[in-house]
């Protein structure tokens, strides 16, 4: 070789390996930093143990079975109680290479990504159950590169420090089954009212046909389904030697079936999911058994699925309407019944709860409050003209303007351009917040169209601030859990505080409800008793609403359509109305399973209110009236100084109840109930179920007249 040449060709080799070398080093230090950061944001090894998991008995108020939500009441279940057709059945149908990959499958990674690229849309996944557990034990739902690359990390972190049994043991008890259930043996209890150590192979092959599509699979919302994806199991299960020919053969002759009365009634599923979520939060890290006790009246709850079901079924195709929702509460925010949609089989989604609409009119509920606690007064005279704000100019629903109109004509015919001008003279701010301070969470902004309730709101939030109105309160919070009790019988939950009493004139905005129904919008609304609500219909008859209260019982009725499409001519007066209306008449007169709940017959006038003398302890005078107070049988003795000692110069507030009987409150606190806890009397028949526990609860302590008893 020229050794001219030689070193002549010689640095321009030399700058090029130093290119490549650059290239790969820089390659390198980005995978290291990528790693970095994927490690960085991993779970700390310390926390991938097996993770502590809470098995939910949800009752209604009065302590009977409703459902059951989350791990089976059993425990953990080992893979040796398990009959080798259950475990064989997930394997075969999920993860047929389980026993051989070290925790993530290229073949199937491989096959996954063949099948999405000819179909041009994400169809499989290729996950391992490895991959499966960790997804649903250690990581976020979110789905993304990162995401995915930490679940595989973690899959091999745990087939290195876990046997294959110790990992299909984790798994087979935390996969969701759907209906609430998750691990094979509560879903086994939830569908076949048997514990997994008994399932045939015909229900092995159900439950393992439900992992990859639970909500819409499970048995309780499409038996035919969920048989469909058994009888693609058991194909499966052929094809891996799990089972023969003739076993497969035989179980799909005889399919899996439902077990009758472990299986709660698909009525209740709303009301218990809600808990079970409420549960969780409170709980925090608690693990094992807990009972959660509701606020939920059955009958209610049944009453108001059917309702939802028979309106839609009857008129939402005609009207366009698709979805709708209610929820039913006591004035202190106790939900006695919840309908998130037509069919939880088909949806878990609750509308009533999770669900974010536009209100419309509805919301005009504080802007006049807001108007009424500043002074203007309901015969004050408001101008429905042209108006506009800005570059926005609003339209009355029927196109045409009233002129000079009352405040209480505004309110009660929902006129637009009266309640935008009124809303600007009181300030959008001030009405915002008044709007928080009665339990408004959702975003609200503050601009002009605010008044015809362009910002979301969810169902239970917007019908507690109509609670509050009903029960003279700042605020109140939708509550459906009561108590939450462990399995060693402590009580986690306490009553919520006593909430303050409203310094707005409830009187006068009573009077302006009252109109929306009698005369206004809200006439297919109307009861033979006092009723008090308001419509709400958003633009292009997108939502339509009707919130108000009876009695002791306060409803809101949502409908529409979840992709936001357009109703026919649906207003809040029109479907929601009468929806609201036939359920407050099975409520009211106690067909809804609603006896023992007050129906009182609310005037537009003040409560009595003033110094307390307590004459026995189910009866006071108050400002020169002796009033019967609701739901206690008095008694006199010691019992009577001790209750003038506790009310002493506080001022009682009283508002008329069934029978002629009042509801006495001091500082926010239930007269009723605060004797019936201290054992100063006993709770009447009719008594509603919190005044029932309290009496239990002075009972079982011993306490005043119950201290000799038993």
């Amino acid at each position: 070789m020229h050794p001219i040449r030689f070193f002549a060709t010689r640095p321009r080799l030399t700058r090029g390996l130093v290119r490549g070398g650059l290239i790969a080093a820089g390659a390198l230090a980005l995978g290291a930093v990528a790693l970095l950061i994927l490690l960085w944001t991993l779970p700390l090894p310390g926390s991938f143990r097996e993770p502590d998991r809470l098995a939910l008995a949800i009752l209604d108020r009065d302590g009977r079975p409703l459902a059951h939500r989350g791990v089976s009441p059993a425990g953990t279940v080992e893979l040796s109680t398990l009959p080798a057709h259950l475990p064989a059945a997930f394997v075969a149908y999920e993860d047929r290479r389980f026993r051989g990959h070290p925790g993530i499958d290229p073949i199937g990674i491989a096959r996954a990504a063949a099948a999405n690229l000819a179909a041009m849309a994400w169809r499989e996944g290729g996950s391992t159950l490895t991959q499966q557990l960790v997804k649903n034990t250690y990581l976020t739902p979110e789905k993304s590169l990162v995401r995915k690359a930490q679940e595989a990390v973690i899959a091999l972190w745990l087939e290195h420090h876990l046997s294959k049994d110790e990992i299909l043991t984790r798994y087979l008890n935390a996969i969701y089954l759907g209906a609430g259930a998750h691990g094979v043996d509560a879903a086994a209890r939830r569908y076949f009212g048997k514990p997994a150590a008994e399932v045939t192979l015909a229900e092995a092959a159900m439950l393992a046909g439900l992992a990859q599509a639970p909500s819409r699979t499970a048995p309780t919302a499409s038996l035919e389904a969920a048989r469909r994806r058994a009888a693609l199991v058991l194909d499966a299960m052929v094809e891996t030697g799990a089972a023969t020919p003739g076993q497969a053969a035989a179980a799909k002759a005889a399919p899996a079936v439902l077990a009758e009365p472990p299986v709660p009634p698909a009525a209740t599923a709303w009301a218990a999911d809600w808990a079970a979520a409420e549960a969780r939060t409170a709980l925090g890290e608690v693990s094992g058994s807990v009972a959660v006790r509701t606020t939920i009246d059955p009958g209610l709850q049944a009453t108001a699925a059917a309702l939802v079901r028979q309106f839609l079924a009857d008129q939402g195709a005609k009207a366009g309407a698709g979805q709708a929702a209610l929820v039913a509460m006591r004035p202190d925010g106790g939900v006695l019944a919840v309908v998130g949609g037509v069919d939880h089989g088909a949806s878990e989604f609750n509308r009533a709860v999770q669900a974010r609409r536009q209100p419309g009119s509805l919301f005009k509920l504080f802007v006049y409050l807001a108007a009424l606690e500043a002074g203007v007064r309901p015969e004050d005279r408001l101008e429905d003209r042209p108006v506009t704000v800005g570059d926005w100019s609003p339209a009355n629903y029927s196109g045409r303007f009233h002129g000079t109109v009352t405040v209480r004509e505004a309110f009660a015919h929902s006129y637009n351009a009266a309640s935008v001008r009124l809303q600007e003279q009181v300030g959008r701010d001030r009405v915002i917040r008044l709007a928080r301070s009665m339990g408004i969470d959702s975003p609200l902004a503050a601009n002009p169209s605010l008044a015809l309730g362009t910002s979301e709101v969810s169902l239970a939030e917007i019908t507690g601030a109509f609670a509050a109105v009903r029960a003279g309160k700042a605020a109140v919070r939708p509550r459906i859990v009561e108590s939450l009790v462990t399995g060693s019988g402590t009580e986690l939950a306490a009553a919520p505080p006593p909430a303050d009493a409203a310094t707005w004139p409830r009187a006068a905005m009573l009077g302006l409800l009252r109109a929306a129904v009698d005369e206004g919008t809200g006439r297919a609304a109307g009861l033979s008793v006092p009723a008090y609500g308001k419509t709400g219909t958003t633009q292009d008859n997108r939502d339509a609403w009707f919130v108000g209260f009876a009695g002791d019982l306060v409803v809101g009725v949502w409908v529409g359509n979840d992709d936001g499409r357009p109703m026919k001519d649906v207003t809040g007066g029109g479907l929601p109305a009468r929806l609201w209306h036939a359920f407050m008449v099975e409520a009211l007169r106690g067909d809804g399973g609603s006896a023992g709940m007050p129906v009182a017959a609310l005037e537009d006038k003040p409560a009595i209110t003033g110094p307390a003398q307590v004459i026995d302890t189910g009866t006071v005078e108050v400002a020169g009236r002796r009033l019967r107070l609701f739901g206690v049988s008095g008694t006199d003795g010691p019992a009577v100084q001790a209750m003038n000692d506790y009310i002493g110069d506080r001022e009682a507030r009283c508002r008329p109840a069934a029978g002629e009987r009042y509801r006495c409150e001091v500082d926010g606190w239930d007269l009723s109930e605060v004797v019936l806890f201290n054992g100063g009397g006993r709770a009447t028949p009719d008594a509603p179920a919190g005044y029932v526990r309290a009496e239990r609860k002075a009972r079982n302590a011993r306490r005043g007249i119950w201290a000799g008893d038993g």
